[in-house]
Order: structure tokens, then C-alpha cells, then sequence
């Protein structure tokens, strides 16, 4: 386990209203666990994306490249076929192993099934499964095919689910039985463009004969396990990902077979992964991460992919971080924040002599959990940003940086990070530190999304002044360490301040009794927008009026009377996407009895 020492944790104030919190200074790691990016300075000056591209392999006799060969039919080319790919833990406490080459005998199978149901390179298959094994065959199998794979939550009700069905014109869709008869049989008339559901029988004998199904399992058996990769270009589409707007239909980010060389590169230098690593990426398929990272990057980088099926249990996970001697874990600030609202004791009740590094993805991650992990495991969480857009780690705190609780990290090697405003002619970057502006970025990058499917109007919009701008509001330091301020629609703007809710909801995160805090912005008259904030408790807390004082009084004393929120309600949960983002403009809309918008993405209360 690496080496560390922490610096005091203590919130410190600079620069008017902005907190900071001492650094997690750590010390040079043990023997055996140097990382990737050793030296940041010396990555950034000599690291090129075609010097990474030229580390993989590429489609046999120049064929172009294909996600799926670098991700599974490389290792087995290279004679590492007998190595451990994916370990799955499913919910009923089955354990299977596959290995590099009985997954690519699966996925040519599965690349041959597509081809016998008339499937064409760039034809769109979906995906709704949770995390079972015959969802990332279906992931690599499509891909083999030069077709476009695109997975859609198992928790989406059936208007989600048709109307991306709808969006992406799905040729065929990958589903379980009973999935299937919940949520898509009565969608089939709706959908004439889609001819064929691939039905994964919940047991043995089900699956199912009406017209247009095909089972799974039976279809499977009787495919060819040899398929030879048809070429794939470099810029030729392969995965669709949908991702929800404030208002209207979701949007559609089409990603090519280059970003594997970001999925690659980024796995090692932002996710430090290591020859021999166990990495669990919690993320579901469904959203981004679960792709990206919970199927494509521990794949390529060839080190052991673990997958559980079960969702969040902070006894289960905890032991399975244990059992199971993970050394790169990644996951979100929803899941960190239950582990903190569990207690510390129960962490320090396993051991994790293998937990060498702690990634945090979906929503930047509050100063107060990087601490807290620092405290519970022994190891600070590292926070990254990237978006569904990007389509891997632009932003990172990295293995051998010190961490800035509250800070994203530094742009990754071959990323071109920037502070921008917008102008009339379309926008300019800010080179003074500490300057509060839009985050946006150099396009280029291998990830970098190609189009909003079939919206090019929107996709162009996204770009001005030769950058691609996000929609997030973020300052950077003078080391060059980025701060999340907030979405530019979440932005609070009160007496003249602009007031970031993610500064907000960490001071509140400071109190003992908060487990999860969400701030808005409130119409008033006067100051224009009055700060409201939202708490969740943890155990062993009791809301009451003199809490509700405590705790917006420590927020006045950390922010000052003009940014602290005039209003605190205690919430037995907060809306959150299954991705983990808090939903502001839902409460937003709640507060002021305000449409609701698209909530396809939002997670089913527990």
C-alpha cells in the first residue's frame, strides 16, 4: 500500500468568499507502486496521443482499429489469452471467471448472431441489461461487427426507453426476459424500425418465441466462435450515449473507435492501472463511466475488470473491496457519501492490503469525503472531471500529486484545459488565476464526441472560439489545479455575487450531522436570488429547528453572510440520477411548482 501522510485538514479562507482546505501532502510511494505518471511536468512535455496510439496494435494487416480487438483479441494475439479479463460477482453470490480468449470466442460469437439478423456496419444495437456478463459480450460483440453500440439503463420506465429507441433508430435491441415484458412488449408497435430483440431468458428454458425474438442462448450455441473483424477506421462510429438536458429530449453523444486510445491512456495515467491490478469501476453500463470505464479501459490495459451485479450495500461493498484484494477502485460521490454516512468503524472493520488507489467520478466530490477517506481507508478519494462529451478523464488528481480537497486536479497530458468567457464573437480564455469563468477545452483529443446524433445545429453550438466549451463554471489556481463552481444553469446569482452550489453544499458538508447537501438559487426581489439549501442526515441525527440554526450557522461562519443560505430543508433523500448527480433544477422546479422536465435519468427512490 502506498506510503502517505496528511496535511491538516482544516478549511482555510482565501480570496474573499472562496474555501480551501490543506493539501493531502503524500509521501514518495513504497517499493513496487511508482505510478504511471510519475512526474507530471516531464508527461506533459513529452506525451503525444499518436506516441499512445502507437502503443496499441491496431486491426491485423492495417485493418484500421476496432475497440473490441484492442480490448480483448490484442491479449490473446499477444498469448495472454489464459489470463483472468472479467471477474463477475452476481447478486445471488455466483462467481465466474472469463478469460481474454472465452471472451473473445463469446463476442465472435455474439459478432455472428448480428450478422445473422442482417446487421450492418454502422447499424445501431442497444442494450438494456444490468450487469450481467452477457451485457459486455453484447458491448464487444457489436463492436466486432462495425456496428453502434449504445446501452440504456435497466431502471429506465418504458417512455425513456422508447423514445432513444426512437433517437438512435435501433435495428436490434439486447435484453433479459423480464425486462422485456415489463418494459419493452408494449413499446414493439411504436417501434417499426426495430427487427429483432435478443431475449436473455432470466432462466434456463425461458427467453421467449413471439415474432421477431430471438433467444439469446439458443442463438449463441449455434453461431460460429471464429469472426474475422471486418475494417474499422480509426474515425468510424461505435458507441452512442445518451445524456439528459434541463428541457427537451435526451441528447445522443456519438463517440468513433479512436477513443479507445483515450480509454487507454487515461486508464493508465489517471487511473494508475497497473499489469496485475484488480480494478472495480462501480459505474453502471448504462451512463458512460460504466462503458468507458467499466468495460473498455481495465479491458485494454489488460488487468483484471470486476463487475458486481448487486447495487449499493456499504457491508457487501466493503467486503468485496476485501475479498476480492482490489487495488484500483473508482467510484461515485453518492456511494462515498453513504459509506461516510455508514461510519468510519465499519470501513476500519475489513482490511484492504491491496487498495493502493481511490478514483471518484459523476459529481465533483466535496472536501469533506477526500478527508474522510484519507481518515476511514488510509487513502484519499482523487476526484476527476470529464463529461459524457468527452468521453474519458479530461481533469485528474493524480496518483502522485498532492490533492487540494475541492479541486478536479490538473488537466490530463494531452489535454488543453482553459477558463473562458463567452463574447459576442465567441469566446476568450482568461489567463489570470483565481478568475471565475467556463471551463472548456482544446478539441482534439481521441474521446472528443463527434456529433449530437442527428442535431448538428446543437453539436455546433458546443464550439466557439476554438474551444469546446462545457457548460461548467470553474476557476483555476496558479499551480494550474481546477475548482468546480457549478453548472451555468445551477449558478446563484445574489446581490451582485455569483455563487457556486457546490461551495455551498461543502461548507454544509462540514457539519457532523449532513450527509448529503444540495443549494439553489430562490427568485427574491431584492437580491434577486436568496441561497435555499436541502440536507439529508446521517444516522443517529434528528431534524429539528435548533439543528437547522447549527447548521446554517456554521455555513454563515465558513461563507459569510452574503453567499450562506437563508433557508436549510431537511430531506429524507435528495433526487439524484443514477449517474449520482444531485438534481438541483429539480428541486428548483419543485420549490417553485415549475415542469419538471425530462427525468429519465433519475433515480427510482430506494
Amino acid at each position: 500500500m502506498t506510503s502517505q501522510r496528511s496535511g491538516r485538514f482544516v478549511a482555510k479562507r482565501n480570496h474573499g468568499m472562496k474555501t480551501r482546505w490543506a493539501p493531502i501532502v503524500k509521501s514518495r510511494p513504497s517499493q513496487g507502486a511508482i505510478p504511471n505518471l510519475e512526474d507530471y511536468a516531464k508527461a506533459w512535455s513529452t506525451f503525444s496521443w499518436d506516441a499512445a496510439r502507437r502503443e496499441l496494435a491496431g486491426l491485423p494487416g492495417g485493418g484500421g482499429l476496432n475497440i473490441a480487438y484492442e480490448a480483448v483479441d490484442r491479449h490473446v494475439d499477444a498469448g495472454r489469452g489464459g489470463s483472468v479479463a472479467l471477474r463477475w460477482l452476481g447478486k445471488d453470490g455466483a462467481i465466474h471467471d472469463y478469460t481474454f480468449g472465452q471472451i473473445k470466442s463469446l463476442t465472435d460469437r455474439f459478432a455472428n448472431v448480428l450478422g445473422g439478423l442482417g446487421v450492418r456496419k454502422g447499424d445501431r444495437v442497444f442494450a438494456l441489461c444490468g450487469r450481467i456478463p452477457e451485457l459486455y459480450v453484447a458491448a464487444l460483440g457489436t463492436l466486432k461487427r462495425g456496428a453502434i453500440f449504445c446501452p440504456l439503463f435497466s431502471a429506465f420506465g418504458p417512455e425513456p426507453i422508447r423514445s432513444r429507441l426512437m433517437i438512435g433508430q435501433a435495428k436490434v435491441l439486447v435484453t433479459t426476459e423480464s425486462l422485456y415484458r415489463r418494459k419493452v412488449e408494449a413499446l414493439r408497435d411504436a417501434l417499426p424500425f426495430l427487427e429483432r430483440v435478443v431475449v436473455i431468458a432470466d432462466a434456463p428454458g425461458g427467453g421467449g418465441s413471439a415474432p421477431g425474438i430471438v433467444d439469446y442462448a439458443r442463438t449463441m450455441e449455434e453461431a460460429s466462435e471464429r469472426f474475422a473483424i471486418a475494417p474499422t477506421a480509426a474515425e468510424d462510429p461505435a458507441l452512442l450515449h445518451f445524456t439528459s438536458g434541463t428541457t427537451g429530449f435526451p441528447k445522443g453523444a456519438l463517440h468513433v473507435h479512436d477513443a479507445v486510445v483515450a480509454h487507454y491512456a487515461t486508464g493508465r495515467l489517471a487511473l494508475d492501472m497497473k499489469p496485475g491490478d484488480v480494478f472495480w469501476c462501480t459505474a453502471d453500463p448504462g451512463w458512460v463511466t460504466g462503458t468507458s470505464y467499466g468495460i473498455i479501459a481495465p479491458l485494454v490495459n489488460g488487468v483484471m475488470n470486476l463487475v458486481v451485479e448487486a447495487e449499493f450495500d456499504a457491508d457487501l461493498w466493503l467486503e468485496i473491496l476485501e475479498r476480492e484484494g482490489v487495488s484500483v477502485w473508482y467510484t461515485a460521490p453518492t456511494a462515498i457519501r453513504m459509506l461516510v454516512k455508514a461510519g468510519s468503524a465499519l470501513v476500519k472493520a475489513h482490511r484492504y492490503p491491496r487498495l493502493r488507489f481511490m478514483g471518484s467520478v459523476g459529481e465533483p466530490l466535496n472536501p469533506e469525503a477526500v478527508v474522510w477517506g484519507q481518515e476511514a481507508f488510509g487513502l484519499p478519494f482523487h476526484d476527476n472531471w470529464w463529461q459524457t462529451e468527452t468521453g474519458g478523464i479530461m481533469i485528474a488528481n493524480f496518483a502522485s500529486m498532492d490533492i487540494r480537497p475541492g479541486s478536479m486536479g490538473r488537466a490530463l497530458p494531452g489535454i488543453e484545459a482553459a477558463i473562458v468567457r463567452r463574447t459576442k464573437n465567441g469566446a476568450e480564455e482568461i489567463r489570470e488565476p483565481e478568475a471565475d469563468g467556463e471551463l472548456a477545452l482544446r478539441p482534439g483529443w481521441p474521446s472528443m464526441f463527434r456529433a449530437y446524433w442527428n442535431e448538428p445545429e446543437r453539436y455546433r453550438k458546443c464550439f466557439a472560439g476554438g474551444f469546446y466549451l462545457t457548460g461548467d463554471l470553474a476557476r483555476r489556481d496558479a499551480d494550474g489545479y481546477f475548482w468546480f463552481v457549478g453548472r451555468s444553469d445551477d449558478v446563484i446569482k445574489s446581490s451582485g455575487h455569483l455563487i457556486g452550489p457546490f461551495e455551498v453544499e461543502s461548507a454544509l458538508l462540514e457539519h457532523p450531522a449532513v450527509a448529503e447537501a444540495a443549494a439553489i438559487g430562490l427568485p427574491d426581489p431584492v437580491a434577486g436570488e436568496l441561497v435555499k439549501a436541502f440536507v439529508t442526515l446521517k444516522s443517529g441525527f434528528e431534524a429539528s429547528p435548533e439543528l437547522q440554526l447549527r447548521i446554517l450557522g456554521l455555513a454563515r461562519s465558513r461563507l459569510g453572510a452574503a453567499v450562506a443560505p437563508k433557508d436549510l430543508e431537511f430531506r429524507s433523500a435528495l433526487p439524484r440520477t443514477r449517474s449520482g448527480k444531485i438534481m438541483r433544477r429539480l428541486l428548483k422546479a419543485q420549490a417553485l411548482g415549475l415542469p419538471e422536465g425530462d427525468l429519465s435519468t433519475l433515480e427510482a427512490p430506494s
